[in-house]
């Protein structure tokens, strides 16, 4: 028997919904901001100041605490609010979706991820002749190519094989040391110098992993800590060596093929100006090591990408999934172990030799654990696994923060906000999905042909 009230019942149960939505944004929002107070009061509130006469006198900034809470209320009430509009637009495919939905899903995913990196890879081999290219933007966007580079090769450790690695700037750092001595001891070339890193950087990732192998986890992350910051204690306590904390200066420079980026060569060198018959430019040399390491690092996706595929790709993420189960399939977990510390250290080796090379000089303090942090960082911002995403978020972890000089003070406050938003907004990372390298499964072909 219906009352007639039906339309009237779903009308205000809507909006009892509504309201228990608001009344909780409302709340949360008050929470984060009495939140916002107790961590801006100490850190921002107060100031020291130098008096002109003598002494310090203190400054208070609490329109500075005032200003921080409200933007923290209204963003994390903004944020809960949009929270089920959020979910809706981001949070994948329906619980009733057919698995044919699903596949054709991650399908187009692949496919969008595939032109995004084709569309950055285009702009970033054009880049050093666009209208705003200057020596500034290149070499920032030099060092971006650098931490692709690490984030390329952790990925396969952290991402792939499921490895967590806190250490990682210590095959960074011997690739980089290797390259200094050899070419400073011996006279030898870069490129001659650059699979010789590698292979000692792969050496040190054997190295680290026979110890690891019954560790996981927590107890993982730390052995591979340690291992870092031993290398950088020997790098700074070895004087006979690596020269102690003032490193190793006069690395050779690259060149291109034998000819120098230099103004005047001596005589019986052509330098590269020469060469084509151009005037002498500074940006040349900074034009070259960017395609140097824009090709490094198309070799390294290209090559990372394919492993991927291989039968110890696969491997790698089985051993990511479930440890247990690889075992039990007969998988020598050892030696997939082994052979992601193993290729990810070289590929840390490469970038290592060109950052040596880059800088002339290398030393302990450009190897220190927030290396580690940072190339971690761009991994799971990223996205574990994902290339493209790596790509992305060391582009966001690197420039943005050197782009926005002009904020001054407020530049890491504003780095900060971006990577919170980001991980708001992608959870997951940049590029969260991981779709499996093998599917097994039914195909349409042989499921018609079975009918």
């Amino acid at each position: 028997m219906e009352d007639g009230n039906g339309p009237f019942m779903v009308q205000y149960a809507a909006s009892d919904a509504s309201g228990g939505q608001f009344r909780g944004a409302l709340r949360e929002a008050a929470i984060a901001g009495v939140i916002m107070v107790g961590l801006a009061l100490p850190l921002v509130g107060f100031q020291l100041e130098n008096q002109t006469g003598g002494g310090v006198a203190i400054r208070y900034r609490f329109d500075w605490v005032v200003i921080a809470a409200l933007v923290t209320f209204f963003g994390r009430f903004a944020i809960a609010m949009a929270r089920p509009w959020l979910a809706g637009a981001f949070g994948g495919a329906s619980a009733g979706a057919s698995g044919v939905r699903t596949q054709r899903e991650r399908a187009a995913s692949r496919v969008t991820s595939a032109r995004l990196g084709l569309a950055i890879g285009l702009v970033a081999l054009v880049l050093p002749f666009l209208p705003i290219a200057d020596r500034y933007v290149v070499d920032t966007a030099t060092t971006v190519m650098i931490y692709v580079m690490l984030g390329l090769g952790l990925n396969i450790v952290v991402g792939l094989a499921g490895l967590l690695d806190l250490g990682y700037v210590a095959f960074y750092a011997v690739g980089a040391y290797a390259f200094a001595l050899l070419s400073t001891t011996y006279g030898l070339s870069f490129w001659i110098c650059l699979p010789l890193a590698g292979i000692m950087a792969a050496f040190f990732g054997i190295l680290l992993g026979f110890p690891v192998l019954r560790l996981r986890g927590d107890y993982l992350a730390i052995v591979t800590l340690g291992f870092g910051e031993i290398i950088r204690v020997v790098l700074i306590n070895f004087d006979a060596l690596t020269g102690g904390p003032n490193g190793i200066g006069g690395i050779p420079r690259l060149t291109f093929f034998g000819y120098p980026f230099i103004n005047r060569a001596p005589e019986g060198v052509t330098a590269f100006h020469e060469l084509f018959g151009i005037p002498f430019a500074p940006i040349h040399r900074v034009i070259f090591l960017y395609y140097v390491i824009f090709a490094l690092v198309l070799i390294t996706a290209v090559v990372s990408m394919r492993l991927r595929r291989l039968p110890i790709g696969r491997a790698w993420e089985a051993l990511r999934e479930d440890e247990i189960a690889c075992r039990s399939l007969g998988i020598n977990v050892t030696m997939v172990k082994l052979s992601a510390f193993a290729i990810g250290a070289t590929f840390g080796g490469f970038a290592g030799t060109f950052f040596a090379a880059r800088q002339g000089l290398v030393s302990p303090e450009s190897f220190t654990f927030w290396e580690s942090a940072l190339v971690l960082m761009i991994v799971v911002l990223g996205g574990l696994g994902s290339q493209v995403g790596v790509v992305i978020a060391a582009i966001a972890v690197v420039a943005l923060p050197e782009f926005s000089r002009d904020l001054a003070q407020f530049r890491m406050l504003a780095f900060g906000a971006a990577m919170v938003a980001l991980m708001v907004w992608r959870p997951g990372g940049i590029i969260g999905a991981r779709a499996p390298s093998l599917r097994l499964g039914r195909t349409p072909a042989r499921t018609a042909r079975e009918a």
